[in-house]
């Protein structure tokens, strides 16, 4: 871990909402934006959900453009598609409502329509210019925290790589989130976004460059998942389960921008792309392999890690960490979710192409607290076969 403290940039929406029904409160917090023209981007079962905003906007002289069409994660072609037909259209706002696949295609829509540059241009660090048309986002599953995060994932069709654009104009100007809206979403998809979000907290908190800023909302996050994730895919309409799985998602948010994610999330993205596994899912495979490879690196990190989990109190070091990562796979037994590569038809073959395109991940692996070679991975993968 770090020694010196480091300068980080922190950058919050302009407003925030939270709270069950506060999907009713979008118009009267934009109505001082006079927007003419809003490109609402969602998914066709989400639909009947927004009829009374598109209901309130209308009745505001609101020109209303609906866009239903992300059905899977985005690529590059489906943001040029979505480009392409609503650039004439002249759109001054833009609301994503839906998952963090809808949320990322809203973010970047809110810079292309009214920008010169090809998508291509965009990827990486702080190589976008500027945004002018409004920005709002609504999250339906409590996971990605891509609602708050400066951070938008495309596969480019070229390599099937996920591609990371990072900027704070992706930042949205006003945030929703409405524990309300995530009551229908089905117990695998629940879990599997939970722990996203878990992952996001627990990677920002054993980071290679943890912050202390980020810290308070890595650990809080890791409790309050932890803590009512279970209850929330085995009972969905346990109101108080959902809103604090979606508030510990809301924090996983916060993390991705000053400090984001690590070995994790790399060697889960191409579980994404070669056999198009769920990025929760793929995370939540691969997270109690993970953590036992950096453990021995970081130890006071996963002790405290094991606490925010609920683990009870150990007088060693390394027991404690250890009963950090039994924790995680009690959680995710008690989710119902698969625990082995080889539940889900992955073959024993691919484990080394999946490590070889891991490793190109290394806008992740760069803040992994243990440094992982290629060899690694193979054993990681193997070890979560």
């Amino acid at each position: 871990m770090m020694t010196v403290l480091r300068d980080i940039s922190v950058n919050f929406p302009n407003r925030i909402l939270f709270g069950d029904g506060c999907l009713n409160q979008i118009v009267p917090n934009i109505e001082p934006l006079g927007l003419k023209k809003v490109l609402i981007i969602s998914i066709a079962p989400l639909l009947p959900n927004l009829q009374g905003l598109i209901d309130q906007l209308e009745s505001n002289g609101v020109k209303i453009y609906i866009d239903a069409k992300i059905e899977q994660e985005p690529s590059f072609h489906d943001l040029n598609r979505l480009i392409n037909h609503y650039q004439p259209m002249e759109i001054d706002g833009v609301i994503g409502v839906g998952g963090g696949s809808v949320l990322d295609i809203a973010k970047l829509a809110a810079v292309q329509l009214k920008s010169d540059l090809n998508l291509e241009e965009l990827v990486g660090k702080d190589l976008i210019p500027g945004r002018t048309i409004k920005l709002i986002c609504v999250p339906t599953t409590a996971g990605t925290g891509s609602e708050v995060s400066p951070n938008a994932i495309l596969i480019d069709p070229i390599d099937h790589q996920k591609k990371g654009i990072i900027s704070p104009f992706l930042v949205p100007d006003l945030v929703c989130v409405d524990p309300l809206l995530m009551h229908s979403v089905p117990p695998e998809i629940t879990a599997a976004t939970g722990l996203d979000a878990l992952t996001h907290c627990l990677e920002a908190y054993t980071n290679k460059f943890a912050h202390p800023f980020i810290d308070v909302y890595a650990l809080e996050g890791i409790k309050l998942i932890a803590s009512h994730i279970v209850q929330a895919v085995e009972n969905g309409n346990d109101a108080y389960a959902r809103a604090q799985v979606a508030m510990g998602s809301l924090f996983g948010g916060f993390c991705l921008g000053p400090v984001n994610t690590a070995a994790v999330h790399a060697l889960a993205y191409p579980l994404g792309t070669s056999f198009h596994m769920a990025h929760g899912l793929s995370n939540a495979l691969l997270l109690p392999h993970v953590m036992a490879f950096n453990m021995a690196v970081a130890p006071g990190r996963y002790v405290n890690v094991a606490a925010a989990l609920g683990c009870e109190k150990l007088s060693d070091e390394m027991e404690m960490a250890h009963a950090g990562v039994e924790k995680i796979k009690q959680i995710i037994q008690a989710c119902s979710l698969p625990a082995r590569l080889r539940d889900l038809n992955i073959p024993k073959s691919s484990l080394p192409q999946l490590a070889e395109d891991a490793m190109k991940i290394t806008r992740l692996l760069v803040n992994n607290p243990r440094e992982i070679t290629i060899q690694d991975a193979i054993s990681i993968y193997q070890d979560a076969y």
